[in-house]
């Protein structure tokens, strides 16, 4: 009997990397950083070639639902699960199986996405999809590596190991370790080696593979997640998960479950991929002009101005500059260095310590 394959779009995240313009009420996933279509969209579109709109599951928090379902109208209201309050990607994914076995009425694969990420190589994206749930299928755990492109220190490493021998066209390893975001110089060597890649985030599992895996590893997590899927079959999933959800323990997948895992295997992919995690990203990533200047709206009158970003409602002159990051908004104006739009989140934690709420 085929097993269905569902998706987990997580899609709760605030993004406030890419602050002012990512806000609390407005965040990364709802902005147009390339074309016509929000993030959020470009990862349902990505997915609708290979899976049907009711096998897609979408989890995130409750004021961003409507949001949501508007610019997804084929998704059925039933598979947006409304998350609460932040746990960690451990019990958003651990929900999402168990969701998942509740739409199927029994086993089910699902691939855990998210809805902030940018993939210019769209069918091979799919391909890989597909391959991976191939395996998937025999109870291995599926995570897509990206081959790095430089040296970063602000993803995780997957180390590869044997060579396994499967009828898809996509090369799958075993994994060795994962890493953790290492500094320049270690990054420097694993970007090189070519056994490493970059942790996308992305896994494609059966739902009975992580449940053993969390009752295995996290069996508090598990018991709370036993317990909410009941109460989800029984009723009101959003009054289930509101109610039970805040006494779900925070983890992360990565520390929680796959560090440990018995089965893992990577899929080494090359599709175009960015997490947009900083503005740097933004710019990296966008079309530019022959100086290497971005604009994302407004106008920019640039002289003399190589590699800068600019966002604005309003004309924006730069005369001699290079290497900035401009984001003009109503309330806020930022400047910064491209080389340190990492720090972003700094004046957003500080934000937050002054409870200057309303500019977040």
């Amino acid at each position: 009997m085929e097993i269905p394959f569902y998706a987990v779009i997580m899609a709760g995240g605030s993004g406030t990397r890419l602050w002012p313009l990512s806000r609390r009420k407005h965040p990364k996933q709802l902005l147009h950083l390339s074309g016509e279509r929000t993030l959020y969209q470009l990862a349902v579109d990505r997915l609708e070639p290979i899976l049907a709109p009711e096998n897609i599951i979408v989890i995130t928090a409750g004021d961003m639902v409507s949001k949501l379902m508007e610019q997804s109208p084929s998704i059925p209201r039933q598979n947006f699960l409304v998350e609460p309050e932040g746990r960690g990607t451990a019990p958003v994914i651990g929900l999402g199986a168990f969701y998942a076995e509740n739409l199927a009425g029994g086993e089910a694969l699902i691939a855990c996405l998210t809805a902030d990420h940018l993939i210019t190589d769209v069918s091979g994206f799919q391909n890989v999809l597909m391959d991976a749930s191939k395996i998937a299928r025999t109870g291995s755990i599926v995570t897509l590596g990206i081959e790095p492109s430089f040296p970063s220190t602000g993803y995780g490493y997957i180390q590869r190991g044997g060579f396994r021998k499967t009828n898809t066209a996509s090369a799958i390893y075993d994994v060795k370790r994962f890493k953790e975001k290492p500094d320049e110089v270690t990054a420097a060597t694993m970007s090189a080696d070519g056994e490493h890649s970059w942790n996308s985030g992305m896994f494609v599992w059966s739902t009975r593979t992580v449940q053993s895996e969390f009752r295995k590893q996290i069996p508090e997590t598990f018991a709370v997640l036993e317990e909410l899927a009941e109460a989800i079959g029984a009723g009101s999933q959003d009054e289930a998960l509101a109610r039970i959800w805040p006494t779900i323990p925070k983890d992360s997948i990565d520390y929680a479950i796959m560090e440990n895992a018995e089965d893992v295997c990577v899929i080494p992919i090359n599709i175009g991929w960015s997490d947009v995690g900083s503005w740097l990203s933004v710019l990296n990533t966008s079309d530019s002009d022959d100086w290497g200047n971005v604009l994302l709206g407004g106008t920019h009158h640039a002289i003399d101005t190589t590699n800068t970003l600019v966002q604005s409602s309003k004309l924006v002159a730069t005369i001699g500059i290079e290497n900035l990051i401009i984001i003009d908004t109503p309330d806020v104006l930022l400047v910064c260095a491209s080389d340190r739009t990492e720090d972003v989140k700094r004046v957003v934690e500080a934000l937050h310590n002054e409870n200057k709420l309303s500019l977040l």
